[in-house]
């Protein structure tokens, strides 16, 4: 068993003391019927932002082109749903990751191509609207007022050419950003 010296007890002493001193805020007695006392409070906080968001997939395989596409120079594919919860004003943003797309061979003699742009993907948020390339700057998606939710789906058209879209697996990230200044 170890043992304390005078020093440490008196020590541990003064620090009890001086510490429920400092406790006692407000206090209330009350005597005869009823009893009772009412001691008045406060209390605080602080909310910051909150920001949401959900996407109703986590990646999008774009239609495969046909030679109708090719000849009109584009596909459709109708992409995710992006829902944003926040408590305060947002904004939705959208870019590329890379200036080019992935590219990875697939047929013999036919090398896929290699400098195939971001901006051969196009977005909206309406399927017959105005469609942006995607560039690697980011690019407002949408924005709104305080919500619970919102939804929005992104629409995407793949263009195509047939003297440079070669045979070929492709691949593209985009990268969504959520903002609330």
């Amino acid at each position: 068993m170890r043992r304390l010296g005078i020093g440490t007890a008196i020590l541990v002493l003064v620090l009890g003391v001086s510490t429920m001193s400092s406790s006692v805020q407000a206090q209330c007695t009350a005597s005869g019927a009823p009893d009772s006392c009412g001691v008045p409070g406060s209390v605080s906080l602080t909310a910051g932002r909150v920001v949401r968001l959900q996407m109703s997939a986590g990646s999008t395989s774009l239609s495969a082109p046909t030679t109708a596409d090719f000849d009109a120079g584009f596909n459709a594919t109708t992409g995710p749903t992006l829902t944003v919860s926040a408590n305060a004003p947002w904004t939705l943003h959208l870019r590329s990751t890379a200036a080019f797309w992935g590219a990875t061979n697939t047929s013999p003699g036919a090398p896929a191509w290699a400098n195939k742009p971001a901006g051969d993907l196009s977005w909206s948020t309406s399927s017959g609207g105005t469609f942006s390339a995607l560039t690697t700057s980011d690019a407002s998606l949408v924005a709104g007022p305080a919500t619970a939710s919102n939804a929005t789906t992104l629409y995407f058209q793949t263009l195509y050419n047939w003297a440079l879209d070669t045979p070929g697996n492709y691949s593209l990230s985009i990268v969504l950003t959520l903002t609330a200044p």
